[in-house]
């Protein structure tokens, strides 16, 4: 196994800091939690569960440690940000304020 190589393994643990994987039988690695997702990762788990097969990239082989990429392998889409436009302002707001003070001086006898 050497880097570059795309592999298939399965989740054998997860930790806070990123989620083991078994391939082959053979060889142990690790996807650390940076190599999850492009955005930030709060719980793996919202990603990845022990048992699921995963296709990931070698990204480095130092002796017997290896470390796999998930988000190399697994494109996920970001939701573009949409811009909002006020076409009302704050005129709503102008409206009702008027109505709103005076209903809490009435509920409050004064």
């Amino acid at each position: 196994m050497k880097q570059g190589d795309i592999v298939k393994g399965r989740i054998t643990n997860i930790k806070s800091y990123g989620a083991f994987v078994k391939v082959e039988d053979k060889y142990d690695g690790l996807i650390h939690i940076s190599e999850v997702s492009d955005g930030f990762v709060r719980n793996i788990e919202d990603y990845l569960t022990v048992g699921d097969e995963v296709t990931v990239e070698v990204i480095k082989v130092e002796g017997d440690k290896i470390s796999f990429s998930y988000k190399s392998q697994n494109k996920t889409r970001r939701k573009k940000r949409e811009s909002t436009e006020l076409k009302t302002g704050f005129g709503p707001l102008a409206d009702q304020l008027k109505a709103w003070v005076d209903d809490k001086y009435e509920k409050d006898g004064e």
